[in-house]
């Protein structure tokens, strides 16, 4: 029986080239909302169809450094028409190979928040970014 792999060993590529080290990858989800359909003479339960897909927005979280990649990815589409771009998030296993791998589609950034600042604390400067997208595929 094959064991589940940890969430603590993986790698985020934007348009195949890796995008540096994230302490935290999180809120991609995938949702079919529900229709609740009644007519006149269904006496006990509604008919239940499929209506909208959603997706939700994915939390990507690094630690400042020199890089300037994610900033400029959302000030490029505060500046002009945001860059639609492929994502890629990969779950390593122990050998550092690819165990699971989803594709998230036509990504652009929606929200950028800098670091707060404290001179009591002795935490690292963490950058977050929220992306926004269409789509979501486990391809492998």
């Amino acid at each position: 029986m094959p064991y589940p792999y940890g969430k603590f060993r993986y790698k985020v590529e934007i348009e195949g080239k890796e995008a540096g080290g994230f302490s935290e990858v999180s809120g991609f989800d995938a949702t079919v909302e529900v229709i609740e359909y009644r007519e006149g003479d269904m006496v006990q339960t509604p008919l239940k169809v499929p209506g909208l897909k959603k997706y939700g927005n994915i939390t990507l979280k690094q630690g400042v450094t020199t890089s300037k990649v994610l900033y400029e990815w959302i000030t490029a589409g505060i500046n002009g028409p945001v860059e639609r771009k492929t994502v890629t998030i990969t779950l390593l296993d122990d050998e550092e190979k690819a165990a699971a791998s989803w594709q998230v589609i036509n990504a652009w950034p929606t929200k950028y928040t800098a670091p707060d600042f404290n001179a009591t604390s002795s935490e690292i400067a963490i950058d977050t970014l929220e992306i926004a997208h269409e789509g979501m595929t486990r391809v492998s």
